[in-house]
């Protein structure tokens, strides 16, 4: 399957928006750190700050838990931002080419503009195309989903 349509884009997040009420949201990312045993000659490439040996894994999800774009290799030195940082998805974000929708309008707020957005932990940085979930400690019991 190839990279989404825009069509496909808005399915999405209005999949994400019943699932987590999170409104404009296209994309979960997070990395994941694979064991492996220390290649020979390798230094401390592979080492990494759990203290153990990996390959880091990116995945980018829609709102099904469906792989939509997956990096795997890298060194387990290198952390979540960084990989993403430097993937093609993000280089093909920046540069326009995913056929994300430019902004989805709200006509029950006043035609309010707001764009399509990545959510991802602390590990990546905000931005106009990133966000992070609200961690949610300080939320009252009735709003904090326990």
């Amino acid at each position: 399957m190839g990279q989404p349509i825009k069509k496909r884009w808005l399915e999405i997040s209005e999949r994400f928006l019943k699932n987590s009420d999170f409104p404009n949201c296209i994309v979960a990312i997070d990395g994941k750190h694979v064991r492996v045993v220390k290649p020979k000659h390798s230094g401390s490439l592979y080492y990494n700050y759990k203290h153990y040996c990996s390959i880091q894994l990116l995945a980018i999800c829609d709102a099904n838990y469906c792989f939509t774009y997956v990096d795997i290799g890298d060194f387990g030195k290198n952390n979540d931002a960084s990989i993403y940082n430097n993937s093609r998805f993000n280089k093909k974000l920046q540069a326009g080419t995913l056929n994300i929708p430019e902004l989805h309008i709200y006509p029950e707020k006043n035609d309010c503009k707001m764009p399509f957005v990545l959510v991802g932990d602390e590990a990546f940085a905000l931005s106009n195309a990133m966000m992070r979930p609200y961690g949610g400690k300080d939320l009252p019991q009735n709003k904090n989903g326990i």
